[in-house]
């Protein structure tokens, strides 16, 4: 049998699929990555085995700076519908709640950066994804939106320690976390060095911030939940 075959769009050269993408070719998936940005034409989401929609800069309703976040909202209402396995990080997830009628918006709490632990709910124990977590998995937030509301038939699988939705499930075999699960330390601090003055204006220790970040914890943590994944992508081969 051929292993499965997963496309990864990703919005911003920063923001690749790095660990979570390795982790995947692990478990012997095939990915395909797509650049809009780059100028590369957004494939039918469902002519895939699986979907990953990476993070970036832009907002969820950026579509006339961003013209691709049109057809890939309309592509992922179809995905979902067709129960194709989604998993959006960061923006994706943030992406994917607008597509199926959610709402997105500036956290009131301003940014969340560094380590977060990931509140999962009583729901999360019997999902098809969330069930190969630990219980005790932290992950990196870098992040001004958030979703506030979930489109009908959603379920929330984790929070964060503020109450936002922190990882949600959108149907059957499609996912998000608002978290970044693919990111180590270095491209972190990139991501830092890239926020330097605001942060310094808020009074943000990012030496703080990124001493806290655990690149073996991290992947002790996360590289079960990308292998859950890649199983589900295989499952409906």
């Amino acid at each position: 049998m051929s292993s499965p075959k997963i496309l990864v769009v990703e919005h911003q050269e920063s923001c690749p699929p790095a660990l979570v993408g390795e982790w995947l070719a692990e478990a012997g998936c095939t990915l395909e990555v797509c650049r809009p940005y780059a100028g590369d034409a957004l494939p039918r989401l469902t002519s895939y085995d699986a979907v990953l929609v990476m993070g970036g800069d832009m907002g969820a309703h950026d579509d006339e700076a961003h013209p691709w976040l049109t057809p890939l909202k309309a592509e992922i209402r179809d995905a979902v519908a067709a129960g194709t396995p989604l998993l959006g990080i960061c923006l994706g997830h943030q992406v994917m709640a607008v597509a199926l009628g959610g709402t997105v918006e500036r956290n009131p709490r301003g940014q969340t950066v560094g380590m977060q632990p990931v509140g999962w709910t009583a729901e999360a124990a019997d999902d098809a994804w969330a069930a190969a977590r630990t219980g005790a998995e932290v992950a990196v937030h870098w992040n001004n939106d958030i979703v506030v509301s979930l489109p009908e038939g959603a379920v929330v699988l984790a929070r964060t320690p503020g109450g936002e939705v922190q990882v949600a499930r959108f149907g059957p075999r499609a996912w998000g976390i608002q978290a970044h699960p693919e990111v180590d330390a270095a491209i972190v601090t990139r991501w830092a060095e890239s926020d330097r003055d605001e942060h310094v204006a808020l009074g943000l220790d990012q030496a703080a911030v990124l001493a806290e970040i655990d690149d073996e914890v991290l992947i002790a943590h996360w590289r079960p939940l990308v292998a859950r994944f890649a199983a589900v992508a295989g499952e409906g081969r």
